[in-house]
């Protein structure tokens, strides 16, 4: 074979093979785009925690809107508080986690923010699953776990925790406005009460003895009746026998 011949053949191997890279490439392209986690301190029961998030974008011609985010157990809605976000993003707890949201951000804009937890649970890994919506409406959702030794296409950003620090323990949850103790009423406040049922049980007492109830006027009346009763049965008594003297 001629080195003309060795040579074009070269050429078309390397043409082939730089295209194969780029197919390759373009192919990759759409999946390298993912959410990420990482804390200050990744050890689990460990205390005020910052958590930095990244959502990296992947569209071409939207951005970022809103972050939805799916706390894993062991991490309550009320334990996490906002510390730094894209400007003009709000953040809001939900009944099992937390969105951040706000003006969109410019197109190729990665979402990055951060936010504080009261404590991490004691566990080996915490994964955040996230929902990401863009300023078309277009929705990614990377909130796919590992399963049967598979990596997920799309997976959710997980943290890996070191042990527990010697004597760490899990701190009391958060109160709630149900928890709330009602006031129980003083005994400086009942007091009067049981002197008022005192005060009145003597008064009936008293009203008794000086005869103002209604037991003791009718015993006065019933005397009263019986001495006139008396008096003009002797009247009448006398008369009968002044008239027979005469």
């Amino acid at each position: 074979m001629s080195t003309h011949v060795l040579g074009r053949t070269a050429r078309r191997i390397g043409v082939v093979g730089a295209l194969a890279l780029t197919a390759t490439l373009a192919l990759a392209g759409p999946a390298s785009a993912h959410a990420e986690v990482e804390a200050d301190t990744a050890q689990a029961l460990a205390e005020n925690v910052t958590l930095s998030f990244v959502s990296e974008a992947e569209s071409g011609s939207a951005g970022f809107t809103e972050m939805r985010v799916v706390l894993p157990e062991g991490i309550a809605p009320g334990d996490v508080t906002l510390v730094e976000a894209p400007k003009g993003w709000n953040f809001k707890a939900t009944n099992d986690g937390y969105t951040l949201g706000g003006p969109k951000l410019a197109v190729g804009t990665d979402a990055e923010y951060k936010v504080k937890v009261r404590q991490l649970p004691d566990a080996k890994e915490l994964a955040f699953k996230t929902v990401e919506t863009y300023s078309d409406g277009e929705v990614s959702r990377w909130i796919e776990l590992p399963s049967g030794g598979a990596e997920p296409e799309q997976p959710a950003p997980v943290l890996k925790l070191k042990a527990a620090a010697p004597g760490a323990t899990p701190i009391s949850p958060s109160p709630t406005a149900s928890e709330t103790a009602t006031p129980t009423p003083s005994a400086a406040k009942s007091t009067p009460a049981a002197d008022n049922s005192d005060a009145g049980a003597t008064a009936a007492e008293k009203e008794d003895e000086d005869g103002g109830s209604p037991t003791g006027l009718i015993i006065g009346g019933v005397v009263v009746a019986l001495a006139v009763l008396g008096g003009g049965a002797w009247w009448l008594v006398k008369r009968r026998a002044a008239a027979s003297d005469s």
